[in-house]
């Protein structure tokens, strides 16, 4: 017997009445979310990553200062293998300001932190009991590209992204359009500049987030200032990045304002999406699994306002996305042969969602 589980984010501050990060269970029969517990003392929990192995879930806390010093802070829990409830371990530094995004490599041996105010990234070694230890390694990015003044005056690391074979990590900065190779050393907890492979981007596109091809041969950037996506050849014994093209992810009629967020590949890996806030919509692309060609099927509306994250659950059945201006998550179910959704269920008040994580639990 097999339960879902999905892990929710939030911003808590501001005028947002969420307390920290939501529990439900989720039943596929249904597309139903029913909620199991809330844990609270976290400050804008706004990413999260559940462990390889399911043991443990890494929440960002996106604040400038923590714990009385400066930097954002990334909290540790363990997961109740029967109900999914999380339990606080620890907490450690991540030496930069605004943290926005968490990764686990596949050994879970290390979590991988980009701050986007402090421009850096760091990486923290993980204990057996999925506890953190502190930071042994803190790369600061320096330059910016400056063509967007407002969002580009310095460097604004916004994600860091695992290889599948666990020995390249890419950081995507938004303030540098620019993809930075690091390679990972297993041994000492360090990140190797691998300075041949830094890839550049449209000037001003802004890199978000990005997330391989299930095969390891593509990986798909989402741009969140140019609300584009650029298809890269990724080759694994070096860590190099191949431009193949690049799409919209906007309709071509649409003329109002909009920003790209969150970007990931079905499981079966024949469709890709992407959300838009603004368009408030959900791109849906074919991937050409010979070429890494994306062609766009079509939209579909969030139905809420400013999705920023969504998540796609491990059978492929079905989307969740985290409207966070109208503090809703909506569900869809997945046409595993288009690619098409259609909304299931009802949709569930959250305040402020921005992250969502599934986990599957075999309780036999």
């Amino acid at each position: 017997m097999e339960r879902l589980f999905v892990y929710i984010g939030t911003y808590t501050q501001g005028n947002s009445q969420s307390e920290g990060i939501y529990v439900y269970q989720f039943d596929p029969s249904t597309g139903s979310l029913s909620p199991v517990s809330t844990v609270k003392g976290i400050e804008n929990p706004s990413f999260l990553k559940v462990s390889p192995k399911g043991g443990f879930l890494y929440a960002v806390s996106e604040v400038f200062e923590a714990q009385g010093k400066p930097g954002g802070e990334l909290r540790a829990y363990s997961i109740d293998r029967q109900n999914g409830a999380l339990s606080h371990l620890n907490s450690q530094s991540t030496h930069g300001a605004c943290p926005c995004h968490v990764n686990v490599d596949q050994a879970e041996q290390y979590a991988m932190v980009s701050n986007y105010m402090g421009g850096n990234i760091a990486i923290l070694p993980l204990k057996k009991d999925g506890s953190l230890r502190p930071a042994s390694d803190v790369v600061q990015h320096r330059g910016c590209s400056n063509v967007n003044p407002e969002r580009q005056e310095g460097p604004h690391a916004h994600s860091v992204t695992m290889s599948p074979d666990n020995k390249f990590v890419i950081a995507a900065d938004l303030g540098q359009d620019m993809l930075r190779t690091y390679k990972l050393d297993i041994e000492e907890g360090k990140l190797l500049s691998v300075e041949e492979n830094r890839v550049l981007t449209t000037p001003g596109a802004g890199p978000r987030h990005m997330d391989f091809h299930p095969d390891g041969r593509y990986v798909f950037l989402v741009n969140e200032l140019e609300n584009s996506i650029i298809s890269y050849k990724y080759h694994k014994e070096t860590g190099a990045l191949k431009m193949l093209s690049t799409v919209s992810t906007l309709p071509d009629e649409f003329q109002g304002e909009s920003i790209a967020a969150d970007i990931h590949v079905h499981p079966n890996g024949k469709f890709l999406y992407a959300s838009n806030r603004g368009h408030d919509s959900l791109v849906i692309f074919s991937i050409d699994e010979n070429t890494g060609e994306l062609k766009v099927l079509g939209f579909q509306s969030t139905r809420g306002e400013h999705p920023r994250n969504f998540c796609i659950d491990p059978g492929g059945s079905f989307l969740l996305a985290a409207n966070k201006d109208s503090n809703n998550i909506v569900t869809f179910e997945i046409d595993k042969a288009t690619g098409f959704l259609w909304p299931k269920g009802q949709a569930v008040h959250v305040p402020q969602p921005v992250c969502l994580a599934f986990l599957e639990l075999d309780i036999n």
